[in-house]
Order: structure tokens, then C-alpha cells, then sequence
């Protein structure tokens, strides 16, 4: 596939079984797919982008996820897949630990790659809990496989010492909220990866998740954000919608939002 073509596909990995604190992610791509198709709303992107329209915006449904023994292993293969049909990846999860299969796989097409990582954590554990794949882990295991060139990290805001370490040892660019606060902003560029967090926001905007975090992005910076992506933005996720903790799927409308904004951007290149 070329980095600058390719229809975005969305992609259910309904798993949570990388939550370290509460389960319910697993239950979140049909929740967000009923919001973005909701009659309250309309399919067209804010930057007028049609995503109803025909071949805009492909669905290629959920993963089966059979065996906790294999799940990385499926997710890596079943990206692979659309990836190999021309499509760019929009994954739906799920729990913060499918990233590092999709990036397995979205690294095999790109071998230029930034990594924007918007969250209120940085993820960067060596192990927790005694657990190397847990959603508190993927981008030390993504940084230590060379999965991206560059990592930059955006909205964290609950950094503790081994983290810090962390960040270090990898030449992570981390954009806490303190710097965010203070009107500095990244430099990226293309061909990018977006991995979205929801408690990335502040739980007043996005209450649906499992960790909330106060102080954090509003979804009007986050969408300032997906929009100003330069270059190419060949595929994303958009993870840890927890349906249980969720008020009134006002989480599920967020997530959608930003779903099709993220969409328009890959259809713009």
C-alpha cells in the first residue's frame, strides 16, 4: 500500500483482557458504531469529508478474539490483512494493549513511522502487575521493537519515576499537560499513527473510561489536534471506551467524533 492512498477501514478488537483496573473495553466498537450512525448526528466530517458516501469509509467488522493465548497474534494478522487489501486501519478497541499488535503489523508497510499518542498515561511500564503485555505496557514493548522511529506523547499527565525513566531510555517526546498548558505543541510528520486513549480528556468530556484522570485535553483540542496531522496518516485506534462507566453514551458520541474526524484525515492523505 501506498502511504499516500488507501480507504480507512474501521476494525472492531472487542479485548480487555490487558485492563489492569476494570473490564468493559471489550464491549466498546458496536457502542461507538451505533453513535457514529446515529440519526442525532450526520456522516460528514467537520473538514467536508462525506464519510457515508460510497467506498469512503469501509467497515471490515470485529476480530474474533478466540483464545487470550493468542490475541496479539490474531489482531497482528487480521491488521495485516487490511493492510494487504489496500486499506488503512481505524481500530475500534478494546483495552490499551491492541496497539502494540496493530503497530506489529502497520511497521511491516511503513518503514518511516510516528507514533502520536494521545493519553493521560504514558504506558511506558517495563511490566505491571507482573503482566509485559498489560495496557499500561505497549509502548516500552512498540519502542523496544523499533515499531516507531519517532514517539511522541501527548496530554500525559501521571508520570511517575520508572516512567520518566522510561521515557528516556527511548527518546520518548512527551507533551505533558504542564507543557500543553504552557501553548507548546509537537512537530510531527508523515507517514503517522495515532493512537488515541480516551482518558487523553479530561473526565468531564469523556467520563466512559476506566481511569479517569481530571485535568486533561478538551475534545476540541484533541480534533485541533487529528486535523493539523501533516503528511500522511496511515492508520489509528481509538481505545478505552469502557461502556460500564460510560453516562448517557456521551463517551460513545466523543469517541465517534473524533472517529470521523480521524477517518477524514486519512481520506484527505
Amino acid at each position: 500500500m501506498s502511504e499516500t492512498t488507501g480507504t480507512p477501514a474501521l476494525i472492531g478488537l472487542p479485548y480487555d483482557g490487558g485492563s489492569s483496573f476494570l473490564r468493559g473495553a471489550a464491549e466498546a466498537p458496536p457502542l461507538i458504531r451505533e453513535a457514529l450512525r446515529s440519526p442525532a448526528s450526520n456522516a460528514w466530517s467537520e473538514t467536508g469529508v462525506d464519510l457515508g458516501a460510497p467506498g469512503v469509509l469501509h467497515d471490515a467488522g470485529d476480530v474474533r478474539l478466540e483464545s487470550a493465548d493468542s490475541v496479539r497474534e490474531e489482531i497482528e494478522r487480521a491488521i495485516g490483512r487490511l493492510l494487504d487489501e489496500g486499506f488503512r486501519p481505524l481500530a475500534l478497541g478494546g483495552d490499551h494493549s491492541v496497539t502494540y499488535p496493530v503497530l506489529r503489523a502497520v511497521r511491516r508497510s511503513h518503514p518511516r513511522l510516528t507514533v502520536l499518542h494521545v493519553d493521560a498515561h504514558a504506558d511506558l511500564y517495563e511490566e505491571y502487575e507482573g503482566d509485559r503485555h498489560s495496557h499500561a505496557c505497549p509502548f516500552a514493548r512498540v519502542m523496544e521493537e523499533g515499531l516507531a522511529d519517532r514517539l511522541v506523547q501527548v496530554g500525559i499527565r501521571t508520570l511517575n519515576g520508572h516512567q520518566r525513566e522510561q521515557a528516556e531510555r527511548y527518546g520518548v517526546e512527551v507533551y505533558d499537560m504542564l507543557r500543553w498548558a504552557a501553548g507548546e505543541r509537537p512537530v510531527v510528520e508523515g507517514p503517522v499513527y495515532l493512537s488515541l486513549d480516551l482518558d487523553g480528556l479530561d473526565p468531564a468530556f469523556a467520563p466512559g473510561v476506566s481511569h479517569r484522570e481530571p485535568g486533561g485535553l478538551t475534545v476540541r483540542e484533541v480534533i485541533m489536534l487529528v486535523q493539523g496531522v501533516p503528511g500522511p496518516l496511515v492508520g489509528a485506534d481509538v481505545v478505552e471506551l469502557n461502556p460500564r462507566r460510560d453516562l448517557d453514551g456521551v463517551t460513545a458520541t466523543v469517541a465517534a467524533k473524533l472517529v470521523k474526524e480521524i477517518a477524514a484525515r486519512m481520506v484527505a492523505g
